[in-house]
Order: C-alpha cells, then sequence, then structure tokens
C-alpha cells in the first residue's frame, strides 16, 4: 500500500532531523514524505535538501511545501500538503516525533474504507529528547523502556503506551475508555475523505485543530479506529510560546458547533 505522510513544522530543525531518522528506518517502504512547512527560514529548506538523498536511496520521495510567515497558519499548509499528496493514504505525525519501525505498516495494515486510524505519542522530558542521538534511532532504543529510564524518562509514564505486543496492543485497543478522537501527531485517513470534509478548517489556530476535522469525518459516516497501543511514536519536548487559552476556548466553540450542528464540510479549508 502507498501512503503519502504529511507532517508540519517551523523552525524546529533538531527535532525535524530526528523525525526524519524515524522514517529512514520505517520497515514500510512504500511512501512519500511531505514536510508541511508553516513559513521556516532557509535553515529548514537547507536540512531537506540535504536529506533528500538519503530517502530517495529508500526509493523514499521527500518534499518540501512551504508557506510564507504570516503567523499560525498550520491548517493552511496542511491543507496545501494534503492537496499535494500522491497516495490515496494520508498518514499524519508531526515534526517533532520520531515513529517507530513498524508505525507505518501499522497504519498500512489497519486501513479501511470508511473509518480513520488514531493513535497516540509518548511524551519525552527535554532530557531524553536532546539524548536521543541517530544511532538510538537506527537501533531503536529510543522505544526501549529501560533506555527511556536511564536517559531521564520519569518514572509516573505510561509503560503500556509504549511497550504492548502485538495481542496486547489488540486488546488495549479495544478495551481504552479513551476517546477515538482524531490527534494529528498520529493519525491515518484516505485522502478523498479528507478532500469530501474540506481538510482542516483555517479558520482555526493552535488548539483542537485536529480533533475538529475528526468530529466532521465522524458526521460524515467515518468510524474512528484506535492504534493507540500499536502505532507507536515519540514526542520530543519543546516550549510552547504560542499557546492561547482564548485560542483553545475559541477552536473548542468551533468544534462544539460541528458536533451539534452534524456539520460535515467546512467552507474554510480545501477548495474554499
Amino acid at each position: 500500500m502507498n501512503v503519502s505522510v504529511i507532517f508540519s513544522t517551523y523552525e524546529s530543525e533538531d527535532w525535524l532531523e530526528k523525525t526524519f531518522w524515524g522514517f529512514l528506518e520505517q520497515s514500510h517502504r512504500n511512501f512519500e514524505v511531505i514536510v508541511a512547512d508553516d513559513g521556516s527560514g532557509p535553515g529548514t529548506r537547507a536540512l531537506v535538501d540535504r536529506y533528500r538523498e538519503a530517502f530517495a536511496e529508500r526509493g523514499v520521495d521527500l518534499r518540501h511545501e512551504w508557506q510564507k510567515d504570516e503567523g499560525f497558519r498550520k491548517c493552511r499548509i496542511l491543507n496545501r500538503a494534503i492537496l499535494a499528496a500522491r497516495h490515496d493514504y494520508i498518514v499524519f505525525t508531526d515534526g517533532d516525533c520520531i515513529c517507530r519501525r513498524d508505525f507505518l505498516a501499522t497504519h498500512a495494515a489497519r486501513a479501511q474504507r470508511g473509518s480513520y486510524l488514531s493513535g497516540s505519542y509518548f511524551k519525552l522530558p527535554m532530557s531524553t529528547s536532546l539524548a536521543i542521538s541517530r544511532d538510538d534511532v537506527v537501533a531503536q532504543r529510543c522505544f526501549d523502556w529501560d533506555w527511556l529510564r536511564e536517559n531521564g524518562l520519569p518514572a509516573s509514564a505510561k509503560r503500556s503506551k509504549i511497550e504492548c505486543g502485538p495481542t496486547m496492543a489488540r486488546l488495549m485497543n479495544r478495551i481504552t475508555p479513551t476517546a477515538c478522537n482524531l490527534k494529528g501527531s498520529n493519525a491515518s485517513v484516505w485522502r478523498d475523505d479528507l478532500i469530501v470534509a474540506g481538510g482542516f478548517d483555517e479558520r482555526m489556530r493552535w488548539g483542537g485543530l485536529d480533533r475538529e476535522l475528526g468530529v466532521r469525518l465522524q458526521n460524515a459516516g467515518i468510524k474512528a479506529r484506535h492504534v493507540r497501543y500499536d502505532a507507536i511514536c515519540v514526542h520530543l519536548d519543546h516550549a510552547r510560546g504560542y499557546k492561547d487559552p482564548e485560542m483553545v476556548k475559541a477552536n473548542k466553540a468551533l468544534r462544539v458547533n460541528v458536533a451539534r450542528q452534524k456539520i460535515r464540510r467546512t467552507e474554510h479549508g480545501i477548495g474554499s
């Protein structure tokens, strides 16, 4: 199965490089990567150019969708990336996540028409995020509980989110009480379902923009299915200077209205 991987970035070259490392190690090789860049400077473009050959050697096309920096416009650049995608199935993550070797294989194997998949991420503290080297990704040590604990992971972390075996993962995906909201750090959706829904609502800034898209998909009859315990990625720590409680409140109000009105398509996204 061919998939298009899309993730956003903004002025985060160190973490973006580690994201690249994860995709260079994927067992599933039939994919392209589209970096949805919300206005980064030339350093990000240089990094993408530097890694393009390494991806090409694995038969993977690495592409860079960029827009001018005019503030937080993540939804707009993600919509551009969706339109640019060459494959029918799209896997979303973020440019501050490292995906385990079987991440894409899991999404591809679990894909079904009439549904989207949503997972989670395993959040790392800054000390652990900084400790991860290229070799740690190649050897997949950065997904090993003991290695993570030795490198700063607190004992309070939820171990089950990173080291369930296949049988246990299937069980946990079925019985978890966690709502299967669409999470942009770990999700996959058929491209034509995204187009019909209008993609991401470009009125929304930071806070719940992915979840609102999931509500519209479900309003259209697309079922939500968990890959919370088998599509594994770790999230690298970073500051969130863009976080704004008022923005989050406005986004939630929009999402609640979408759910209440059973809205299936935004008029402020793809095709608007």
